[in-house]
C-alpha cells in the first residue's frame, strides 16, 4: 500500500527485502528511494538506521540526487556488527514550502501580511520541536519579527531566512504527514568480509625436501670367500642379484605444517592478511592422479588434495604427511602472532576411499550396476572424486557439514574458501551458513563459483560473504570498466568480490603471453580495484608455463605433485615480485579509499591500452593509471572528471605516486607515459594544496 506520501523503490534491496543487504563495520553506503507527493508542496526525507538492539540512530537527511528526478539518497555508516534495519521516512515540509512562496510574494507585495501570519504560525510550531540549546531562541526571534508590522517587510523576511534559523530547523525540521517505508534488513559484518589480502600456499610444498633412500638391504647370507663349492646355484644367483641392485633415486618428501610455518614470516612481510590452505585432509589412493593429471601415478605421487578421504580419515582429519592436529594448531597460532588469519578450503566431495562411502551410501548416487559415477565438469574429469547427492538426506548432510566446520572453527579457523559451491543446492548453503553465523557471525565464507551470473549472485545473497569473480578473464579497458562498474553498483549491497590474480586451476592466457610485465599489471589492477585480492604461490616468481598451448592448467601443477620453490634465490637475484606486492599491500593499508568497493569512477583516456580510475573515501582520494599492454610503452592524455574528485574544473593539485615516490601537478588533463617492466602504473594520492589567493593554474 502506498502511504500518504509515496516512498517507492527503496535501495539497497535484496530479493525484495526477503534477505538482508550487507555492509561491514565503518562502511559507508547510500540508501535511496523515490519520494514525491501531489501538487507543488515541498517534501523531504530521512534515513533512519536502527542498531541490533532496535535503537534508532541519527536521522540522516536525504537529498534529491538530481533535480526533477524525485530520487532521493543519503549516505549512512553503521558502526557495529549485527542485524540492523533501515527505514526511509518521507514527510511534507511546510516550512520549505512557505519559504519558496514568501521569496516570491513578499518582494512582489502579494498578500504580504497573510504570508507573514502563516509563517509566524509555522515557525512557532517548529520552535516547539527545537531544543533550547540547538537554536530555539533564534526561531522564536523569527516569529517575533514576522509578527512585527512596524518592521520593513524585507527585514521581517530576512529574519525568517537567517543562517541561525536555517541551522536550527535543518537539525530539527517541522515534519508533517510522515510516511515510513517498510523496515529493510541489513547485516553488518566484520571488516575482513570486505577488505583483505590473501595468499594461497600448499603446506606440503613448503619445506618439501629430497631424501636419499636407505641403503639396500644386504642378502641374509652374503657370499664369502670361503663359501662351499656345494652351495646351490640358485642361492648364488640370489646373492649376486642382491649385490648388483642399481641405486635408488632420491625421493621428494612432503613438507609439514611445521615447515610451512617457517614460510609465514615472509608472507606476512609482503603484507598479506589471510593465508589460504587447500584441503589438508588424508588423500585417497583409488584412481589417484599422477603428475599433470595423469591416470598412472607413481608409488610416491601424493595425489590431489581435493580427493579427500582415506583409511586415515575424512574431512575432520589431517594428512599424516603434514603432521598432527597439534602441528596444525601451531601453524594457525604462528599466523595469528604475525597478524594473519588462516582460511581453510572446504570441499564437499570425497575420494572413493572416504569413510562416508561406506557409512553413508545414501549420500551418493548409485548407478544401476551399483557403482558411483566420478565427478565431471566437461571437459574436465575427476576420476579420483565422488560428488555428493543431496536429495536423499539433505538434513543429514547439513548436520555433518556444520559439525565439520565447527570442528575446524574450534582449531582457530574463521574463514572458509568453499570449493565449487555452485554444484550443490543453494538451499543447502543457506542452511549451513545461517547455522554457523547464528552463533559465530565472524566466520566468513568465500564462494569459489566461476559459474553463471545468476548462481554467483544467489550464493552471495543467501549468505556467502565473498565471491570469486570473472576478473581473471577481464583484460581490456572496456571489459574491466564494465565489470567493475557492475560489481561496485547495486550488487555491492550483497556480493563482495575477491580478485584472485591466479589460482592452482587457472593460469590466465594474459599471464602466459605477457611475461613479468603482465604479472605486474594484474597485481596493480587487483590490489587497487577490489578491496579484497589474492595471489597463489608462484605468482611472485612469474610462473606462467601451461601444460600445453591453449590450456589454463600449469605445467607440473602443484595440484598433482610437490613443488618446492627457492624463494630466497629468487629474491636475491631480483626475480621475485615480492617487492611490488609488498608495496601494493602497504599502499592499501595506508589509504581507506582502496579498502572500499562502492566508490570507484573511471576517467577518460585517449588510448585504449591505458585505463584510469579513482577511488574515494572521505577526503582520501587515490587515482590509478595502468598500462594494460605488457609488450609496449603507451602514452596518453588523461581527462579527469574533476567534480568526482571533489575539485572544480579549473583546479590543479599536487599528487604523489605511491609506487615511485615521485610528485606531479595534475589538473583537468595531463600526459602519462607508462613503460612495461619499468613503470607499469601510477598510483597517485591527491593532495589538494591550501588556498593561496592567487590565480589557479590552468
Amino acid at each position: 500500500m502506498i502511504g500518504r506520501i509515496p516512498v517507492l523503490d527503496v535501495r539497497p534491496l535484496v530479493d525484495c527485502g526477503r534477505r538482508p543487504a550487507k555492509a561491514v563495520v565503518g562502511e559507508t553506503f547510500q540508501v535511496s528511494a523515490t519520494v514525491f507527493r501531489e501538487g507543488h508542496d515541498a517534501v523531504a526525507a530521512d534515513v533512519v538506521l536502527r542498531d541490533p538492539s532496535g535503537r534508532p540512530g541519527p536521522w540522516t537527511p536525504m537529498r534529491e540526487l538530481a533535480p526533477g528526478t524525485d530520487r532521493w539518497g543519503a549516505e549512512v555508516t553503521p558502526d557495529a556488527e549485527g542485524h540492523w534495519t533501515f527505514t526511509v521516512e518521507a514527510w511534507s515540509d511546510p516550512v520549505t514550502t512557505w519559504r519558496a512562496h514568501a521569496r516570491i510574494k513578499v518582494p512582489a507585495g502579494i498578500d504580504t501580511d497573510l504570508v507573514f501570519a502563516e509563517g509566524a504560525e509555522l515557525y512557532e510550531r517548529a520552535a516547539s520541536g527545537v531544543p533550547k540549546r540547538d537554536g530555539r531562541e533564534a526561531v522564536l526571534a523569527a516569529v517575533d519579527a514576522l509578527r512585527d508590522p512596524g518592521r520593513p517587510a524585507a527585514e521581517r523576511l530576512a529574519a525568517a531566512l537567517s543562517p541561525e534559523v536555517d541551522e536550527a530547523l535543518g537539525r530539527h525540521p517541522l515534519r508533517e504527514l510522515v510516511t515510513a517505508s517498510r523496515p529493510q534488513p541489513l547485516v553488518v559484518e566484520r571488516r575482513r568480509a570486505l577488505y583483505g589480502s590473501w595468499y594461497e600456499l600448499f603446506p606440503r610444498s613448503e619445506g618439501a625436501r629430497w631424501e636419499e633412500p636407505a641403503p639396500a638391504e644386504r642378502a641374509r647370507a652374503p657370499r664369502a670367500k670361503t663359501a662351499k663349492k656345494s652351495a646351490a646355484p640358485a642361492a648364488k644367483k640370489r646373492a649376486a642379484a642382491t649385490t648388483q641392485l642399481p641405486p635408488e633415486a632420491p625421493r621428494l618428501v612432503s613438507g609439514t605444517f611445521r615447515t610451512a610455518a617457517e614460510r609465514l614470516p615472509a608472507v606476512a612481510a609482503m603484507g598479506f592478511d589471510v593465508v589460504y590452505l587447500p584441503p589438508v585432509h588424508p588423500i585417497g589412493t583409488t584412481h589417484r592422479k599422477g603428475p599433470n593429471n595423469s591416470l598412472t601415478p607413481g608409488a610416491d605421487d601424493p595425489g590431489v588434495p581435493w580427493a579427500i578421504g582415506s583409511a586415515d580419515g575424512g574431512h575432520d582429519a589431517v594428512h599424516p604427511d603434514l603432521g598432527t592436529l597439534e602441528d596444525f594448531d601451531h601453524f594457525v597460532e604462528t599466523a595469528r602472532t604475525l597478524r594473519m588469519e588462516i582460511a581453510l578450503d572446504f570441499a564437499l566431495q570425497c575420494s572413493p576411499d572416504h569413510p562416508w562411502v561406506k557409512e553413508h551410501p545414501e549420500w551418493f548416487h548409485h548407478r544401476p550396476d551399483g557403482s558411483i559415477a566420478y565427478a565431471e565438469n566437461p571437459p574436465k574429469k575427476y576420476q579420483d572424486i565422488y560428488p555428493i547427492a543431496f536429495d536423499q538426506d539433505l538434513a543429514g548432510i547439513v548436520a555433518e557439514t556444520v559439525r565439520i566446520l565447527r570442528f575446524w572453527m574450534d582449531h582457530g579457523v574463521r574463514i572458509f574458501r568453499v570449493d565449487n559451491p555452485h554444484t550443490k543446492p543453494v538451499v543447502f548453503w543457506e542452511k549451513v551458513i545461517a547455522d554457523v553465523n547464528r552463533t559465530d557471525p565472524d566466520v566468513i565464507f568465500l564462494a569459489e563459483a566461476f559459474t553463471r551470473p545468476a548462481m554467483m549472485r544467489t550464493l552471495a545473497a543467501v549468505g556467502f560473504q565473498q565471491s570469486y569473480t570473472y576478473f581473471t578473464w577481464r583484460n581490456t579497458k572496456r571489459e574491466l570498466t564494465e565489470y567493475v562498474t557492475e560489481l561496485s553498483g547495486d550488487s555491492a549491497s550483497y556480493m563482495r568480490p575477491n580478485f584472485f590474480v591466479n589460482t592452482p586451476d587457472i593460469l590466465p592466457g594474459y599471464l602466459q603471453d605477457g611475461g613479468r610485465p603482465a604479472f605486474e599489471t594484474r597485481a596493480v589492477l587487483a590490489a587497487t580495484l577490489s578491496p579484497s585480492w589474492g595471489v597463489y604461490a608462484g605468482f611472485e616468481l612469474c610462473e606462467n608455463t601451461p601444460v600445453h598451448s591453449g590450456s589454463e592448467e600449469y605445467q607440473d601443477s602443484e595440484k598433482y605433485q610437490l613443488r618446492p620453490r627457492d624463494w630466497e634465490s629468487a629474491e636475491r637475484e631480483g626475480r621475485s615480485l615480492a617487492p611490488l606486492i609488498t608495496c601494493l599491500n602497504r599502499i592499501r593499508r595506508r589509504h581507506p579509499a582502496l579498502q572500499q568497493l562502492r566508490d570507484v569512477h573511471f576517467h577518460s583516456v585517449d588510448n585504449e591500452a591505458l585505463i584510469a580510475y579513482s577511488k574515494r573515501s572521505g577526503s582520501n582520494i587515490v587515482l590509478v593509471v595502468v598500462n594494460l599492454d605488457p609488450h609496449h610503452t603507451q602514452e596518453a592524455t588523461v581527462s579527469l572528471d574533476m567534480p568526482r574528485l571533489g575539485l572544480d574544473w579549473h583546479e590543479s593539485v599536487p599528487v604523489r605516486d605511491e609506487l615511485t615516490g615521485d610528485t606531479y601537478h595534475w589538473g583537468r588533463t595531463f600526459y602519462v607515459r607508462l613503460e612495461p617492466g619499468a613503470t607499469p602504473a601510477h598510483i597517485a594520492v591527491l593532495r589538494p594544496s591550501p588556498p593561496t589567493g592567487g590565480s589557479p593554474t590552468p
